[in-house]
């Protein structure tokens, strides 16, 4: 029976992150002929080689590859069941790493942060902001204990629980006039330039869906990673976009935008936590998510539903005064 060490794990996962031998060592604090005799033990203990040693470096064979992933997956959960056992009889304590996607982390860690601060000095809350595919890879290698982001998701070691839904606005420059009622429509996305975040982040393929588009013509992205940079654009009058409605409070905040809640049914998303299947944590989480229930019940309230009779067009006529809504921060500049 194969005989395969905690360390023996963690020596080969650094050497498959560093593919250097003696910067391998360095990262584990041992000398280079101790992690190479832990790593061919290893291969060994498994009846395959994990490693192809050439003189221009090294590089994992296709087998390494599925090992290292193993590897650092358990190596993650053994971090967490540390972790838990340290602070078993407490909620919210200790190191929590928490993995947020970018349409998220600017509009509700400002409410969140004092919550868990003042309900839990003991937690040490570690926040990552990055795209979903890396937060799901990071989440399932164990560098992640949870993650915020929309739902639904796929993969099926992973437990969800949703927490609240976020719909979308459309937003306009100021100056730009509409006839008939302020409900926006597909059909009038259809002729106008759409501004979205660029490829790989989830908002962006979510605001495809809505408005039923496989094809990026009349879609400019432009490189664009944050969405305060596609607001700034419509409101130099670029284009159009459609934003979250968590985001408006500080998306909005200054600019000259006019913003259009859609006809029902309003598009939304579902945001919510995400967690391994495995993990020992799931009351931590269970309170995290009711945590991040009330940092969005802070959040001041945006634009007011709209009557759903007629849908709007985009015209040379003038706005009336209910289609010049804007969020209570533009109002107050």
């Amino acid at each position: 029976m194969a005989h395969v060490t905690l360390k023996q794990l963690k020596y080969f996962d650094a050497l498959a992150r560093c593919q250097h031998f003696g910067r391998a060592a360095d990262q584990c604090a041992v000398t280079q002929p101790a992690l190479s005799m832990q790593i061919r033990e290893l291969e060994q203990s498994l009846g395959i080689d994990l490693v192809e040693r050439t003189s221009s470096g090294v590089y994992l064979t296709d087998k390494g590859r599925e090992i290292a992933q193993r590897a650092e997956r358990i190596l993650g959960d053994v971090r967490a069941l540390i972790e838990f056992a340290k602070h078993s009889d407490a909620v919210l304590a200790g190191a929590l790493k928490l993995g947020v996607i970018p349409s998220i982390a600017p509009y509700l860690l400002p409410p969140l942060l004092p919550l868990v601060r003042a309900s839990f000095p003991n937690l040490e809350l570690q926040v990552r902001e990055t795209q979903t595919a890396h937060l799901l890879d990071e989440l399932a290698a164990g560098k992640l204990d949870c993650i915020l982001l929309a739902l639904p998701l796929t993969q099926p070691d992973l437990e969800t629980m949703a927490l609240f839904e976020d719909r979308f606005l459309l937003a306009l420059p100021e100056g730009r006039k509409l006839s008939g009622m302020v409900r926006a429509t597909r059909e009038l996305i259809a002729g106008e330039r759409l501004l979205l975040l660029e490829e790989g982040h989830c908002l962006r393929d979510q605001a495809l869906s809505y408005c039923n588009l496989r094809e990026v013509d009349g879609v400019n992205t432009f490189g664009a990673s944050s969405l305060s940079t596609i607001v700034e654009m419509v409101a130099a009058g670029y284009g159009i976009t459609l934003l979250p409605e968590i985001s408006l409070p500080i998306e909005t905040r200054g600019r000259d935008l006019k913003l259009m809640p859609f006809a029902d049914p309003e598009p939304f998303r579902t945001i919510g936590l995400a967690w391994r299947q495995t993990s020992p944590r799931k009351r931590d989480f269970a309170e995290l998510g009711r945590l991040l229930v009330e940092a969005r019940g802070k959040l001041p309230l945006t634009v007011a539903r709209a009557p759903v009779d007629d849908a709007a067009t985009l015209s040379g006529s003038t706005p009336t005064k209910a289609e010049k809504m804007r969020t209570p921060g533009t109002k107050q500049r």
